[in-house]
Order: structure tokens, then C-alpha cells, then sequence
């Protein structure tokens, strides 16, 4: 099974033991070399966890003539006695062991245990069994920068994704780094940032024609590291990105500063006593974050510093890319010779007049360029944006690079998102015992002044409403769904226009329609457990979490087949299986009011006429895995692939 002595790697058998016996010690008692010429040193490389292998003795008894036929001493036995000592590389790490030669006088036959506490030569044997069966796992150093991280921060998905998916690669023996600004509003939400500790670090930023200082503060939470950048620019009432008047003027400032600090916290932040160091990985998300690929490249790498980093640039959402005019490069702490990288020109029909030149900086088009490897959230998106229509201009550049193109759909926390243990819903149930399902329904009912029918069925949306989340086709196939014997609850605020529809559309349908207008977390977990179906008519999905939340919670989502909703729910077939039925839910294409009904009709006479297929669409749904544990390890395997190859840009 495993080598002989003399093959062991760097074990070295001096040739004069041959035909001699030779034992070793155990805390059990004296066992034969054969014994470890079957098994092997590698065991010893890994033990158990309550095991410290420093050394082993190794005692070797000559009896018998010598080559020449003399007696080495008459009627006596000369022992001598050899350490197993590690052999370790330049590291420290053990890569083998050696036999080292110790005096023993006379016929001594005791040895000394240096820091062994294998007891038992059965227990080696087992050890080595099992390392032979466990492959070696690799580890990585990754920082993540983001510009939201829940629950410190969060709009959306990238704050759910930066908020769990850190923690799950942590849980898994990575050191992980999250990176996020500081955004302090004035208000109670600030609170969220009470255990940050200042680490009296400051970081001196060279952009904007200035120098920026930040200061880094710090919260050691579920094995990560969350480090926010404190800078006054973080400093405003509002989301993440804007106010009630529109987006912030100067978020290209804000968010380049988020990146060269980012580049700087590995350096000089001594987490846990020391620094990440230069040989780690960047996640950079979103155009927010884009500008690290080329600052690893363009700044650091040519001074020999992060020149065994590699970086991935996550993309959410391609539709935001981070454009701003030409003449801004110069603001962003790049070389001039790195322009062509960014440089971004509109074609003639989307310039705003026949002066504009068309020219910009594109800084997601840059991290496209130059970084080590692209993902995606879904598998599905990882295809549409190669194409013309879903590549909002980048589809030729990520063609191009698709052989580093990767998609992985997003987990969920199915600790927050768990209807046996959630404390927001009225009635916990599980796959076992659905009936709880029933009562937070009627809850949900009774709390939105709709009239209390169980078996009336109960439609959700809950998003942004906008042109992308498709509100306008649910505007458009109200009307006629109201005629239907159903109820309608949408959860949602974004552009005034649908906000005011909502509104009016609850005053006109009093028993069937209610809207409400804003967020609410406790209330969206409420609609995911008491309503039947959950409608998702985007435009374009990257990959969607709400219909991950519904499955989980038994409700059947019915989506526009797009993106990440293509990849997660896989269309109902009640003959599939023996005639036991297949499928998690719903998907049509194309996108029209008229297909979106069609389709929701075909769910509402499920739900209300074959009771029995409709429960078995819900406990597919529950039993699949959402967890973040199964995207890290996919994870893995993509960072893994980024250090197989010199930095892409160098």
C-alpha cells in the first residue's frame, strides 16, 4: 500500500541495518519495523486533532556476526537508538522525516517521547487511511471590497451576497477580509456599526488631484474580518448611493476611495496580530469595486508589490458599470498609459448631441480587461451578458474572455430564511408538517384587511419597482387578473409613477388588492410564508434571491425564464416522475402581459384543483439546498483556478 523504509521519501534507512531487527517504541510496547515499512511515515504528516507528532524514536538491536564473522560482543547486545525527527522546508512545513542517530550506552532499552502522544500503532494506521481518502484542501487569503455588506449596509443583493458568503468561506478555514465604507447617517442605523473598533491606522489616498486620509475601523464577527473605511465623503443621510433627489454627485470619488484604501488594508492593518500580506485574493463586486484589478496592476505590481495577488471581479448587476466622463481619469490614481484600459466610447446614437464625442471612462469595462477571472451570480447570466442584450456594451469584451467566465447562483441564510424557526411569520411549519402554512396565510390575510380565505389563492411581489423588476406588465395584467377569484399583495417603493398605480389600484380592488408602498423585512418574511405564489416578472435577473426565499418557504414562484430565475426554478411537470409530478414552479418567455397570465392561471388551477400535485411543487421547493455553504465551494474552485496562472496583468 504504501512505500517500504527505504523508498520513504526523505527517510534515510543507513544500509547497515539490513538483515539486522530493528523496533521502535510506542506508548504501548515494542512493535516490529515491518510494521511501519507497511504503513508508512506519510500518517504521521497528519494526525488527529488531539495529536502533536513532533518526533519518534526508533531503536535498532544488533545481534549476530559481523561481515567478517566476528562476534560484535560476546553474549551481549548493542543497541542504538535513532529520533524520527521532522524534515521541513524553507516554510516551516513538514516534508518528510529522517532518522537521526542517538547514542545509548550500554543495553539501555528505554527511549525518550519527544511531544508523541500516538499510543497506539492502530491509531497511525487509521490516520493514514484517512489522509489517503481526504484530499489536501487548499486555503486563500480574500478580501472582498464592496460597497454594502449587510447588515451594516444593504439595498440589495450585493449586501446579502457580501454580508453571508464571507462567512461560509470563513467557516470553511479561509482568512477573509470584507472591505465596505462606513456610512454613518445620523440616524439609528449607525448603531449597526457600535462593536467597530478604531485601529488607529491611517492610510494616506493620492486621487482627485489630493491627498484623501481614511481611517479603518474593525469587527472580529463570525470568523471575519469587516474592516469600513472612515472618510467624511461617508458622512450624508441616504442609501449607499444617493438621496431622495437622485444618486450623489460624487460617488466616482467615494467609490475610487473605497478601492485604493481596499489595496492598502492588507498592508498595513495587523488583524489578529499580523497582516494579510500580499499573497492574497481581491472579490471585487460590482463597478463600485472595480478599480482594484487595475490599481493591483497598474500601481502596486510594477514595484514589485502584490505581485503574487490574483483579483475576480463579481458582476451583480452589468447595467451599472460606472461611467463618467473622459476627462475624469485623471482623478483616479492611475498612470496615463492605463487610459486605454477604461477608455469607453458611446456609439453615435446614444450621444446626447452631435458635439458629444461619445468618450468616457468605463470602470467595470477596465476590471473586465484586466482581472484574473469574472463571475457572475447565476450560470444563466453568465451566458446573457456575452450577448447584445444582455451585455449592455460589454458583450464583445466578455466573449472575448470567456474562458475565465464563470457563473455561481447565490445562497441564502437559511438560518434568517427558515419557516420552523422564523420569528417574523405567525405559524412555523416545516416539510414535515405543513399546516402551519395555512395559519400564516390567514394571518397574513387578516393583517392586510383582506377578507380571510384560506382558500382563495394568495399572490406576492416583492421588489423594486421599476422598469427592470417588470412592474409595468403587472400594471398592464391587473385589470383582467382581478377578475379572477384571487388576492393580490405587492411590497415594494421605487419610481413615483408605480408607487402612486399601487395605490390606485388598492382604492379600485378593496377585497382583492393591497399595496405597500416602502420596505419592511418582517412584513416580506410575512408575504414569502402566507401567500401561495410569488410573482417575478424581471426583465433581467441576475440571479434573484426572493424566489430562493419562496421555495424555502413552500411558496411557488412563477418568473419570467431570464437570468438566475431560468437556473433556480425548474419548470412543473405533474406526468414527470411515474406520474408523481417534477418541478419547483413556473417560468414563461416571452415577457408580455398576455404570457404572464396565461401562466399564472395555469398555477392558480394547480393550486385550487389538484391539491395534492401543489403540495408536492412545495416540498420540492423546501427540500432543495440553498445554502451558502454549497456556493462557497464552488467558490473555491474558482479561486483555485486564479492562482494556476501567472496575474493576467502584469
Amino acid at each position: 500500500m504504501l512505500l517500504p523504509a527505504t523508498q520513504m521519501g526523505s527517510l534515510q534507512t543507513p544500509t547497515n541495518l539490513s538483515n539486522n531487527s530493528c523496533s521502535w517504541v510506542s506508548g504501548r510496547g515494542v512493535q516490529g519495523l515491518s510494521v511501519l515499512r507497511q504503513m508508512g511515515f506519510s500518517c504521521l504528516l497528519k494526525g488527529r486533532k488531539s495529536r502533536k507528532i513532533q518526533s519518534l524514536c526508533v531503536t535498532c538491536s544488533f545481534s549476530g556476526g559481523g561481515q567478517d564473522g566476528s562476534s560484535i560482543a560476546e553474549n551481549k547486545k548493542v543497541s542504538d537508538v535513532f529520533l524520527l525527527g521532522p524534515e521541513r522546508d524553507g516554510s516551516g512545513s513538514v516534508v518528510g522525516f529522517q532518522l537521526i542517530p542517538h547514542s545509548v550506552t550500554g543495553d539501555a532499552t528505554v527511549f525518550e517521547s519527544h511531544d508523541i502522544i500516538a499510543n497506539d500503532i492502530d491509531d497511525l494506521i487509521e490516520d493514514a487511511e484517512e489522509m489517503e481518502e481526504t484530499p489536501t484542501k487548499l486555503t486563500f487569503k480574500i478580501i472582498f471590497v464592496t460597497a454594502e455588506a449587510a447588515p451594516y449596509s444593504k439595498t440589495g443583493g450585493l449586501g446579502d451576497v457580501c454580508g453571508s458568503l464571507p462567512m461560509a468561506l470563513a467557516a470553511r478555514g479561509h482568512r477573509v477580509m470584507v472591505v465596505s465604507p462606513m456610512y454613518l447617517t445620523g440616524g439609528p442605523s449607525d448603531e449597526k456599526y457600535a462593536n467597530a473598533v478604531d485601529l488607529d491606522v491611517r492610510a494616506t489616498v493620492h486621487c482627485f488631484g489630493d491627498a484623501q486620509e481614511v481611517a479603518f475601523y474593525h469587527e472580529y464577527r463570525a470568523g471575519v474580518d469587516w474592516v469600513f473605511v472612515d472618510h467624511p465623503s461617508y458622512h450624508r443621510p441616504g442609501t449607499p448611493y444617493g438621496d431622495i433627489y437622485g444618486a450623489f454627485g460624487d460617488n466616482q470619488f467615494r467609490f475610487t476611495l473605497l478601492c485604493h484604501a481596499a489595496c492598502e488594508a492588507p498592508l498595513v492593518l495587523p488583524l489578529g496580530g499580523f497582516t494579510y500580506g500580499e499573497k492574497c485574493l481581491f472579490l471585487a463586486n460590482d463597478w463600485h469595486a472595480s478599480l482594484v484589478p487595475l490599481l493591483l496592476a497598474a500601481k502596486y505590481r510594477p514595484h514589485g508589490v502584490y505581485k503574487d495577488a490574483r483579483s475576480i471581479v463579481a458582476i451583480h448587476n452589468i447595467a451599472h458599470q460606472g461611467v463618467e466622463p473622459a476627462v475624469t481619469y485623471k482623478n483616479l490614481g492611475l498612470p496615463p498609459e492605463w487610459y486605454g484600459a477604461l477608455e469607453w466610447i458611446f456609439p453615435n446614437w446614444a450621444r446626447a448631441h452631435a458635439l458629444d464625442t461619445g468618450e468616457t471612462v468605463n470602470v467595470l469595462k477596465g476590471a473586465i480587461a484586466v482581472a484574473d477571472r469574472i463571475l457572475t451570480v447565476s450560470q444563466g447570466y453568465s451566458w446573457e451578458i456575452t450577448t447584445p442584450e444582455g451585455g449592455y456594451g460589454l458583450h464583445e469584451l466578455l466573449s472575448s474572455r470567456q474562458s475565465v467566465l464563470n457563473g455561481i447562483t447565490n445562497g441564502i441564510d437559511i438560518n434568517d430564511w427558515n419557516p420552523s424557526t422564523d420569528e417574523h411569520i405567525a405559524s412555523h411549519y416545516s416539510i414535515n408538517d405543513l399546516s402551519g402554512k395555512v395559519q400564516c396565510k390567514t394571518a397574513l390575510q387578516k393583517e392586510l384587511g383582506l377578507p380571510i380565505r384560506p382558500d382563495c389563492p394568495l399572490i406576492g411581489f416583492i421588489g423594486r419597482l421599476d422598469y427592470q423588476k417588470g412592474v409595468d406588465i403587472i400594471l398592464s395584467a391587473i385589470p383582467e387578473l382581478m377578475q379572477d377569484d384571487v388576492q393580490f399583495v405587492m411590497l415594494g417603493s421605487g419610481e413615483k409613477q408605480y408607487e402612486d398605480w399601487m395605490r390606485h389600484t388598492e382604492n379600485l380592488f378593496k377585497d382583492k388588492f393591497r399595496a405597500w408602498v416602502g420596505f419592511n423585512v418582517p412584513v416580506s418574511h410575512r408575504i414569502t410564508a402566507g401567500c401561495d405564489i410569488l410573482l417575478m416578472p424581471s426583465r433581467f435577473e441576475p440571479c434573484g434571491l426572493n424566489q430562493l426565499y419562496a421555495m424555502r418557504y413552500g411558496t411557488i414562484p412563477v418568473v419570467h425564464s431570464t437570468g438566475g430565475l431560468r437556473d433556480t426554478v425548474k419548470d412543473f411537470h405533474p406526468y414527470a416522475q411515474e406520474g408523481n409530478g417534477d418541478g419547483t414552479g413556473w417560468t414563461f418567455s416571452p415577457l408580455s402581459s398576455e404570457k404572464l397570465l396565461d401562466t399564472l392561471k395555469v398555477a392558480i388551477g394547480t393550486c385550487t384543483e389538484h391539491k395534492s400535485s401543489w403540495e408536492g411543487l412545495m416540498k420540492r421547493g423546501m427540500e432543495r439546498d440553498y445554502s451558502w455553504e454549497n456556493a462557497a465551494i464552488q467558490y473555491e474552485q474558482v479561486f483555485a483556478w486564479a492562482f494556476m496562472d501567472p496575474p493576467y496583468a502584469r
